[in-house]
């Protein structure tokens, strides 16, 4: 059994102090996390390991980006749907052990 969590932080360079404490507190085995808002280069992938986590992350600058920690190694990453031709970084799976999780941020506007 896994605990599994998703979370959309609106900015993780600004909610990051919330998220360690938050994995800290509550240690979920995999957590999604949406509107990452920062290019794979920023990603703060030290803090995020030194919390006890792997990360993969899709990031684009400014708005969108995803991102799966997990204390779990995984295979089978997919950073985007077959047959969607979208440059949006808004799509991250991966296979943990026997489990696929997919994270899709999914913005609401009017149309």
């Amino acid at each position: 059994m896994f605990k599994i969590a998703t979370w959309n932080v609106n900015s993780l360079r600004v909610r990051l102090p919330q998220v360690l404490d938050w994995l800290k507190n509550t240690k979920p085995d995999i957590l999604a996390l949406q509107e990452i808002k920062m290019t794979d280069e920023q990603f703060p992938l030290e803090e995020i390991q030194a919390a006890g986590y792997k990360a993969l992350f899709a990031g684009q600058k400014a708005y969108n980006g995803v991102a799966l920690l997990s204390r779990l190694s995984c295979s089978d990453v997919m950073t985007d749907l077959p047959g969607l031709d979208d440059p949006q970084r808004r799509v991250l799976g991966a296979t943990y052990e026997k489990l696929k999780v997919l994270n899709v941020y999914v913005p609401i506007s009017d149309i």
